[in-house]
């Protein structure tokens, strides 16, 4: 069957570009200020109940049956126009100028899979953004948790996944991966604290496997943020808050409003913060970033971009405590067991981006990139559980050289006088991991005894083929992806030389419709398979069994614009996954805990109530269980069934401008019966700005209500120093108190 659909895939690329509609508007849509293209702006035909939306150069194809007098281009936070079409042959120029956020411009309707992003282009608008984990929660239904002095990737949930750091969702920053596979503190390890939060121009998401360019770790779904080509304006920025923080940020354009002219831009950024963190053992936390991106829009209408970043922290960290030790008065809630915790990290990335215009309907995309890592992490989960006197404290430690290349080559055609998309995909990422070790420690200082020790090489290759037909107000969108991985491993603690190996090849196809029901109201099937890798070291401890389980998922929603400035999604889904992974820290290991099936239902609202007045809420329900394990001992550990996020916002055009935000995590079992409980909690959070042409001022109040709530949480078997016996409780982080 998957053959027979790749062989009419061909086909489609074949013959389509012999055939043609009876009436064709092309053009191109461009920021008016900087001179570069403007992706995902919407082209609606006047009178008519469909548009499309412009590719990566800004380009767009509308194909009609009937004669067009004129266009309507919008775009989220700039000016709609409406363009008369005085000729068909005619390929348009079209520039839009910056301007308030309106809902009104919001277009449900497309053939894209990903129209569920103008959510995004909304939320990004409007709200502020200081943080990663601030910049995670612009996904509708993602919760973080920080859980090791601020230096750590966030622990991630979503779909009624404990995505750990990053397991089950691909996340990326200009087409650079984030996730670190065959990681030395877990599988799939993503840490955006390289990613300026002020720099992001847009969140590009989708939950579930059902898109052909998201490979590995797509299980739950994939993020991707994208910084700015060029710069509104030049920026300088300093924020103090209490425990001793301060955050000062530049962001300066380097070559000025001539080259802007000509279509080139580029711009530096530099981001320091330190902070001791509400501890009662201060954090000591410090990170620097520094970014750089240079931009340039070709005669022929091609887009090249050249990025490069760097990036480096260190701090100290409480751990995870248990509760008895709060109860029993050992230590209060922001105390410490272990307060040699902590560790240091960095990443260097360099990034060159060449979209090339080949013609009016086709055009191909080449990036290259390379990354180089190191990370260093102490931690004691277990306390005095394994060593009574010297405590469990791990060392986790790695130096990574990251090297991959993707392209696509984009194709719009027409079969039997229908638009279509086809895209042909390419591409591979090798990862060279020296020294990816486990050693039990000491207070930072002293080795007691190496427990794992190797060298991982790692290949990913992929090729995939998507094709989007469009029937009148039917989109069917079809693809599959091939996904070759190699695993090698080299143990140095084996005294005799030995590199293991095993590969697997995996195929993941994709089937999904949109249906049009008006140009307001949008229905949808999303279906496809994906798939999780396991870590290295695993997958050769098992000779290549069960390495690559595969996620099988549906999707049936609706996307609703039931008023000019009100929008709705509403999503009822079901995944299946053959194999979930746990991390197991002390142990150095990944383990296979049998099948589970989930499925729920999501609920997003958009409202504008006035002019500079905005509401939003998001809520999402899941159904989490083991499909091996009897009623009862069925649970999911950590695994979240109801959550919501939501709150105001205002910019009021006298300058004034801020929010206020909640966001509720409902208690969930913390292991497998129910027994231990993780603490469900409701957070509120208050922002007030002034902001003048040249200048702003503000006010951030985190956890408004002062709530006792744990941010991270975990059932764990720990031993208190001169303890009988050990005891398996939950062990917390304490939330941001106010």
């Amino acid at each position: 069957m998957s053959t027979r659909i790749c062989i009419l895939f061909f086909l489609f690329l074949g013959f389509g570009s012999c055939l043609s509609a009876h009436n064709i508007i092309r053009g191109k849509v461009l920021d008016a200020t900087t001179q570069l293209p403007l992706e995902g702006a919407s082209i609606q035909a006047e009178g008519l109940s469909y548009g499309v939306a412009t590719n990566r150069l800004g380009q767009f194809t509308l194909y009609t049956d009937t004669s067009i007098t004129a266009i309507l281009v919008s775009y989220i936070g700039y000016e709609t126009q409406r363009i008369e079409i005085r000729s068909p042959e005619e390929v348009l120029s079209i520039g839009l100028e910056p301007a308030a956020i309106d809902m009104d411009q919001v277009v449900v309707s497309g053939a894209d899979t990903k129209s569920l992003n103008t959510l995004s282009k909304v939320d990004v608008g409007l709200r502020a953004v200081n943080s990663s984990q601030d910049v995670l929660r612009l996904v509708p239904g993602l919760f973080t948790a920080q859980h090791a002095g601020g230096g750590k990737a966030e622990q991630m949930f979503l779909r009624g996944f404990d995505i750990d750091h990053g397991t089950d969702i691909n996340v990326s920053v200009d087409g650079i991966p984030v996730n670190m596979v065959s990681h030395a503190h877990g599988q799939g390890y993503a840490d955006l604290h390289f990613l300026i939060p002020e720099l992001i121009q847009a969140v590009d998401f989708g939950k579930g496997p059902y898109y052909t360019t998201q490979g590995n770790f797509t299980t739950a779904g994939y993020v991707q943020f994208h910084t700015f080509n060029a710069l509104e304006h030049n920026l300088v920025k300093m924020e103090v808050g209490q425990f001793n923080t301060l955050r000062t940020l530049a962001m300066v354009d380097v070559l000025g409003t001539q080259a802007q002219a000509r279509g080139q831009n580029a711009y530096m950024a530099a981001e320091y913060l330190i902070t001791d963190g509400p501890f009662d053992s201060p954090q000591h936390f410090n990170r620097m970033n520094l970014f750089g991106k240079y931009t340039n829009m070709l005669d022929d209408g091609s887009l090249f971009t050249l990025e490069a970043s760097a990036f480096q922290s260190k701090w100290d960290a409480s751990g995870q405590i248990p509760e008895r030790a709060v109860e029993q008065g050992l230590i209060g809630r922001f105390g410490a067991i272990d307060d040699a915790e902590g560790g240091q990290t960095s990443r260097k990335n360099l990034s060159a981006h060449l979209v090339k215009n080949l013609n009016e309907r086709t055009y191909v995309e080449n990036q290259f990139y390379y990354s180089q890592y190191d990370f260093e992490l102490y931690s004691n989960f277990t306390l005095f559980l394994n060593d009574p006197i010297n405590g469990d404290q791990i060392r986790q430690k790695e130096s990574r050289n990251l090297f991959g290349y993707q392209g696509a080559y984009h194709l719009s055609s027409e079969l039997a006088n229908n638009p279509l998309a086809s895209t042909i995909g390419i591409g591979f990422r090798y990862d060279d991991v020296n020294g990816n070790e486990l050693t039990h420690t000491r207070n930072r200082r002293e080795n007691l005894m190496p427990i794992a020790l190797g060298n991982i090489d790692e290949l990913n290759a992929f090729a995939f083929i998507d094709e989007s037909l469009r029937l009148g107000r039917l989109s069917i969108n079809a693809g599959a992806r091939l996904d070759f991985l190699k695993f090698d491993y080299v143990d140095q603690l084996n005294p005799e030389y030995q590199t293991l190996s095993q590969q697997k090849t995996a195929l993941s196809p994709k089937l999904n419709f949109l249906y049009e029901l008006t140009s307001n109201w949008q229905l949808y099937f999303k279906s496809g398979m994906g798939f999780h890798s396991n870590d290295t070291r695993v997958v050769v401890a098992q000779k290549g069994a069960e390495i690559l389980p595969a996620a099988y998922g549906a999707d049936l929603g609706t996307l609703w614009k039931p008023a000019p400035r009100l929008v709705l999604n509403t999503a009822l889904w079901y995944l299946f996954l053959e194999q979930e992974f746990v991390y197991v820290g002390d142990e150095g290991i990944v383990e296979p805990s049998g099948r589970t099936r989930r499925m729920g239902a999501d609920l997003s609202i958009r409202y504008q109530l006035t002019d500079w007045l905005f509401a939003d809420a998001d809520v999402n329900y899941t159904y989490a269980r083991s499909a091996d394990d009897p009623e009862g001992e069925n649970f999911i550990p950590l695994a979240p069934d109801l959550t919501s996020t939501g709150g105001l916002t205002f910019q009021h055009p006298s300058g004034l401008n801020g929010s206020l935000r909640y966001r509720h995590l409902d208690s969930r079992p913390a292991n497998e019966d129910g027994s231990v409980m993780a603490r469900g909690y409701t957070v509120v959070d208050a922002v007030l700005n002034y902001t003048h042409r040249r200048f702003e001022v503000g006010l951030t109040l985190e956890n408004v209500l002062n709530t006792d709530w744990n941010e991270a949480q975990f059932d764990t078997e720990s031993h208190l120093f001169g303890e009988v016996e050990p005891v398996s409780e939950l062990h917390f982080t304490p939330g941001m108190p106010r």
